[in-house]
């Protein structure tokens, strides 16, 4: 399974004010590091990325990633009720199809 150190990273820098109080006095890389699991928790939520994308974006592994998303009640599954109904009746044609060439 790929995770995010099979990936080559790419920095960026984001300005912020000197007097910013860190959440929990966290040193620079533990803000980067919420700041990057934030945007990759947020971005997910909104439909923009994959968990793979977003594990890869957060330096986490996959299942980390899920974890993350649950901590943040935000939930691992992107599918709408709609799409769940259209695949289960995706499923049952395919079932009939595959049933009745069988016979």
């Amino acid at each position: 399974m790929l995770d995010w150190r099979d990936h080559e990273m790419k920095t960026i820098s984001i300005d912020i004010p000197e007097n910013a109080a860190f959440p929990d006095s966290a040193s620079d890389e533990e803000f980067a590091r919420g700041l990057r699991l934030a945007a990759a928790i947020f971005w997910y939520d909104k439909g923009v990325i994959s968990q793979g994308k977003g594990a890869a974006i957060a330096g986490l592994t996959r299942v980390e990633f899920i974890d993350a998303l649950g901590q943040a009640k935000v939930s691992a599954i992107q599918t709408s009720v709609e799409e769940l109904k259209e695949e289960k009746k995706r499923a049952v044609n395919a079932r009939r199809y595959t049933s009745s060439g069988s016979g």
